[in-house]
């Protein structure tokens, strides 16, 4: 599964699945650009270490979810490294509380976060992919947009709405040799996890056949496949790296 020679986008990749993401990627030779929101330090750090491995990385401070700046986005990096051939839809945030509590506010940010900046990082990532006839779109989703959670109606939705985009994406897009395949992870231990309390992680990892929490190396493992030429016939599918969580 080499990527030499070829670029590839996540949103989000300053921690978490999407850091795990992008190294993964840049591991196989992939050149990475990666988006983040606020921390310049952290993304400054970041491009260091993916350059230590000998590749080509620029980190971008985007809103994914602003259409203009989605664009704008795109445009850069085709300056920048001259092609686009992969992109990992991965931003997201959480905010989570029980329906009758839940603000229209926070309703809106976790939908624009998470299925907008999806929607309009697609939309300007495929008129590359098209001129070159060929790229893989890989969406991030969670197995809550498959079974629903208490407490997460907004997540949950934005993550149903990402399946449904990938399916339609797939069969817009798959005469063109571009594939769009999603992901979704079950639990995963990163920096959001740790805040939960042993309880609530035994909890967790009882539903678990593996009886493990999984890594973000999991899921970057399975975004490889798909981003690479080993996936070459797999496009609308939603693989869930979930320990055999939901079957």
């Amino acid at each position: 599964m080499n990527l030499q020679g070829k670029t590839a986008l996540v949103t989000g990749a300053t921690r978490g699945i999407g850091k795990g993401i992008a190294f993964k990627l840049a591991q196989a030779g992939a050149n990475i650009a990666f988006t983040f929101v606020s921390s310049v330090e952290k993304a400054k750090a970041f491009e260091a270490e993916l350059q230590a491995l000998g590749i080509k990385a620029k980190g971008y401070q985007s809103n994914a979810a602003e259409f203009a700046e989605a664009e704008k986005l795109v445009d850069e990096i085709l300056v920048d490294f001259g092609n686009l051939d992969v992109l990992v839809n991965n931003a997201g945030i959480t905010r989570d509380t029980l329906m009758m509590r839940m603000s229209e506010q926070q309703w809106d940010e976790v939908m624009d976060t998470n299925l907008k900046s999806a929607f309009a990082m697609t939309k300007a990532a495929m008129k590359p992919m098209m001129k070159a006839k060929m790229g893989s779109i890989i969406n991030i989703t969670s197995i809550v947009g498959i079974t629903g959670n208490a407490g997460q109606a907004n997540y949950a939705a934005s993550k149903a709405g990402m399946i449904g985009l990938t399916k339609s994406v797939a069969k817009e897009l798959g005469s063109r040799n571009i594939r769009c395949n999603a992901i979704a992870p079950g639990f995963i231990e990163t920096e959001m996890t740790e805040t939960l309390s042993e309880e609530v992680k035994a909890e967790w990892i009882k539903t678990i056949p593996l009886k493990r929490g999984g890594k973000p190396e999991d899921v970057a493992n399975c975004v490889l496949f798909l981003a690479s030429d080993a996936s070459a016939y797999i496009s609308g599918q939603t693989i869930n790296v979930c320990g055999g969580m939901v079957m």
